[in-house]
């Protein structure tokens, strides 16, 4: 069977209606719709699409709760013991839109006889080979509720841990925002009409209020030329970032940062210990556990730490004289690492450093917040009270001449 996304009116005057439907052909999807007196203005089959670039990514972004809740409802089910494809049909009702013709998409091919592993494949915008991995071991083994529940755990942690270092940058990002928008409110519209008057008296502004009022006049009369440096500067930028020299360099300077890049490092490490201690608890090979884990970390330093630790299995060396090559990973994790392998229970050893880590987290994040909220207003403060201080002091020589 095929999904098919229709477009039709229920009756004369009628407001068109959207949805999908499935059905093995065309005609046969017409026929469904006519029977429950649907007038059809369009018809068309959807077909799972590859997705990539940033497209893909935003999908992903968009869809990860949803797709967590997916993973939890199928867990629910197969758990009761219902049949995985019966199990797709009710909860295909249970959602509208593009994500159900996802959800349709998958029971399609199931009932076709594949696996559901390839269904998920067919889809990378919504499923990574994290998902897949563990999906395809799970359906091998018979297994596939137990793995499911692992991939349910791994999502509420990863989105617990990725919100954290979110909200601790909110306050920040808005105390900034308004301190901007503030400031140039103030040096458009308020400092040109005040000075304008002042000006006119023939007088000598203060040293402070002719260096606010060129910068009004800047603003006023360039904003153009500032807007377009800036758009410029951030268009060098993605491109450099975007180079592979380019984006080392940026994710180097990013880990050296004081208290941010010791939030990012751990950030990375806690997801690669929950990536990895999930995947060999369903039983992935170790070098298939990183070459995902690899994958699934934003920074470029610790990903070719990674890629020296699959090259040093590969070739017979020891992990922790890679990992400790690198300087990407504190003594710790290296030694975690190296014990782990060497007593058989790694994937224990992961979970729990992925635990402490998260801990530091969230600790870090309330430091780096704790710190930011007052440096931010200090400095809101100085940039609003200058204008103002600019601004008055000739309002004031003013009156004390009259």
């Amino acid at each position: 069977m095929a999904v098919y996304a229709y477009i039709a009116s229920p009756g004369a005057g009628a407001s068109p209606i959207q949805g999908t439907i499935s059905a093995d052909s065309p005609r046969q999807a017409r026929d469904q719709l006519r029977a429950q007196g649907l007038s059809i203005r369009d018809l068309s089959e959807k077909r799972a699409g590859k997705g990539a670039g940033v497209l893909a990514r935003y999908l992903s972004s968009r869809q990860s709760s949803k797709v967590a809740g997916l993973f939890q409802e199928m867990t629910t089910l197969l758990s009761a013991g219902i049949p995985l494809l019966e199990a797709l049909d009710t909860i295909t009702r249970q959602h509208e839109g593009r994500f159900k013709q996802s959800i349709m998409l998958l029971r399609d091919h199931v009932a076709a006889g594949g696996s559901l592993a390839e269904a998920m494949a067919q889809q990378p915008a919504l499923f990574d080979q994290l998902c897949l991995s563990i999906v395809e071991v799970g359906e091998n083994a018979g297994t596939l509720d137990e793995s499911l529940a692992r991939l349910v755990e791994f999502k509420r942690r990863a989105a617990t841990l990725k919100n954290r270092v979110a909200s601790a940058m909110i306050y920040p990002c808005i105390v900034m925002g308004v301190g901007l928008a503030i400031s140039l409110f103030l040096m458009t519209y308020v400092v040109p009409k005040l000075l304008g008057v002042l000006e006119q008296s023939g007088k000598p502004l203060p040293f402070a209020t002719e260096v606010v009022k060129g910068l009004s006049d800047f603003l006023l009369g360039w904003w153009w030329a500032l807007g377009l440096g800036i758009a410029l500067v951030l268009a060098v930028f993605i491109v450099l970032i975007r180079s592979t020299r380019g984006r080392f360099i940026w994710h180097r300077f990013q880990l050296r940062v004081p208290l941010l890049g010791e939030l990012i490092r751990k950030q990375g490490i806690a997801r690669v210990a929950m990536v990895m201690a999930t995947l060999l608890k369903s039983d992935v090979t170790f070098i298939r556990s990183v070459q995902i884990a690899r994958k699934t970390v934003k920074n470029q330093i610790l990903a070719n730490a990674l890629d020296e630790c699959e090259q040093a299995v590969l070739a017979g060396r020891d992990i922790s004289d890679a990992l400790e090559k690198s300087d990407a990973f504190p003594p710790l994790v290296i030694q975690v690492f190296a014990v782990g392998q060497a007593s058989g229970r790694l994937e224990t050893m992961l979970e729990d450093l992925a635990t402490d880590y998260d801990t530091q987290v969230e600790l870090t994040s309330n430091r780096l917040t704790a710190l930011l909220e007052p440096l931010m207003m200090i400095v809101l403060a100085v940039v609003v009270g200058f204008i103002a201080f600019a601004t008055i002091m000739p309002i004031l020589e003013a009156g004390n001449v009259l």
